[in-house]
């Protein structure tokens, strides 16, 4: 079954997904709200959003709310249609991630430790993260996935990763929790997130912690 995880906190629930169907059997699963859109051409791309949008169907079924598509808003962060929860989604073929809270902004982030993380990693992180990370590739991961998932989280496109988001150093473990920051316009919000490292990839998303 596809369905590798899936945990449910009262009103708030996050999944995640191993893709090993066809488009015609993803699709089964969210027609009639769903159809894909002809603009994505590339096969593997159109598998991950086909999977994104059931498992976001999984995961509001067992919050016991009834799936109607996904929509997005001005800034392409999407939410459940037809409901005010907030969801957010994440794919690295060929797995997939979802979270949804009936109150809180939300952010998740996917992601496999490749070698390209340590190339780009000067443009993208401060002094202190880079030193932190050292040549670590999964704790690049790490702090890549907290990065995309602090920008999910906020919902516009006017954050630069070097200069508006930050990462706490932290110790790389299994799973656990740490902090970012985001910091624009002379404001600073905290939020606490959460890691999980798994054999061949990284997920990262918002703690209910910010409560």
């Amino acid at each position: 079954m596809p369905l590798e995880k899936i945990v449910v906190e009262s009103d708030r629930a996050w999944a995640l997904w191993q893709i090993a169907e066809d488009e015609q059997s993803l699709m089964s699963e969210i027609s009639p709200y769903e159809t894909i859109s002809h603009t994505i051409t590339n096969a593997q791309k159109r598998l991950e959003w086909l999977a994104g949008r059931v498992l976001t169907k999984y995961a509001m079924e067992a919050l016991g709310m009834k799936f109607q598509g996904v929509t997005k808003d001005e800034y392409g962060k999407p939410s459940p249609t037809g409901f005010g929860h907030k969801l957010s989604l994440s794919h690295s073929f060929p797995h997939v991630a979802v979270l949804i809270d009936q109150h809180q902004a939300v952010g998740i982030d996917l992601e496999q430790p490749k070698e390209k993380l340590l190339k780009i990693a000067p443009r993208i992180h401060h002094h202190e993260e880079l030193q932190d990370a050292g040549t670590n590739i999964v704790k690049h991961c790490i702090y890549w996935c907290a990065k995309e998932t602090l920008v999910k989280f906020y919902g516009k496109k006017d954050l630069i990763f070097a200069e508006n988001l930050f990462i706490n150093p932290f110790r790389c473990k299994k799973e656990d929790d740490i902090t970012g920051k985001i910091t624009i316009g002379g404001m600073e919000s905290v939020i606490p997130l959460h890691y999980i490292t798994y054999s061949n990839f990284v997920v990262v998303f918002t703690s209910r912690s910010q409560l």
